[in-house]
């Protein structure tokens, strides 16, 4: 079992910034790849980004790209999420999670995550 949880949401402007953290626990957290995703009430959970257990590798969504900036820290347990440039559609309830198996072909999916936090609300004001 891995727990997860997520801290570091909450109100900004549009265009400022917030950094999201997730802290895990249980078993190794290297072996796993992380990810973040978000949803919005009425709308699926969508991918946000993505990296491997290593860090060398990351992924992002379209509407991310350039803004947001995922890395980890394994000695810590902890992946991150900056997010910069906010705007008023990122606001959501932002989850991590971790996926033992995570292939080029499931990164995206929320299907090949196995693990995943209560959430934290994020909500960027016009």
């Amino acid at each position: 079992q891995v727990q997860l949880a997520e801290f570091g949401g909450g109100l900004v402007q549009a265009g400022g910034s917030l950094r999201l953290s997730c802290a895990a626990s249980g078993r190794t957290f290297s072996n796993y790849a992380m990810g973040w995703f978000r949803q919005v009430p009425g709308k699926e959970r969508e991918f946000v980004a993505a990296i491997s257990w290593s860090g060398s590798n990351t992924y992002y969504a379209d509407s991310v790209k350039g803004r947001f900036t995922i890395s980890r820290d394994n000695a810590k347990n902890t992946v991150y999420l900056q997010m910069n440039s906010l705007k008023p559609e990122d606001t959501a309830v932002y989850y991590c999670a971790a996926g033992s198996s995570i292939t080029i072909a499931t990164v995206t999916s929320q299907r090949g995550y196995d693990y995943w936090g209560q959430g934290t609300q994020v909500t960027v004001s016009s």
